[in-house]
């Protein structure tokens, strides 16, 4: 199983993140930001499969791929965001994991607008 895999990689990061942050905190940033880019590697393939099966689910069900690939890009940035955030927070930068969160909010409120005018469009004709 995948998930074991995964949560030995995290916790032994962890494990190894502790004992250096005593002695050499920058070594323990590196260790967590190895770890979460190996846990990553092991599920991007995972993530494609996934998005092969969603394309083709949009394709049979005739849905314009402009709304599937924003959909998928505002995944996309709150994965990375919250992946950063993360990181940042591990560093002990709170105040930049919080911006990179606002950011990514904003991004992805911007990414929506098209969504949203189509469902709004769509309720317009709808309602009398």
């Amino acid at each position: 199983m995948e998930i074991i895999q995964i949560v030995g990689i995290g916790l032994m990061a962890t494990v190894f993140a502790v004992l250096l942050r005593q002695e050499r905190p920058e070594m323990a940033l590196q260790v967590s930001i190895v770890a979460g880019t190996i846990i990553f590697l092991l599920v991007l393939n995972k993530i494609s499969s996934t998005l092969a099966v969603l394309q083709n689910m949009a394709a049979r069900a005739n849905i314009d791929f402009l709304y599937l690939n924003t959909i998928l890009k505002i995944i996309g940035i709150a994965y990375v965001a919250e992946f950063g955030a993360q990181i940042c927070k591990d560093a002990g930068s709170s105040s930049i994991a919080a911006k990179i969160e606002f950011a990514a909010k904003i991004l992805i409120l911007f990414l929506s607008i098209p969504i949203v005018m189509a469902v709004l469009e769509l309720l317009l004709k709808i309602l009398p």
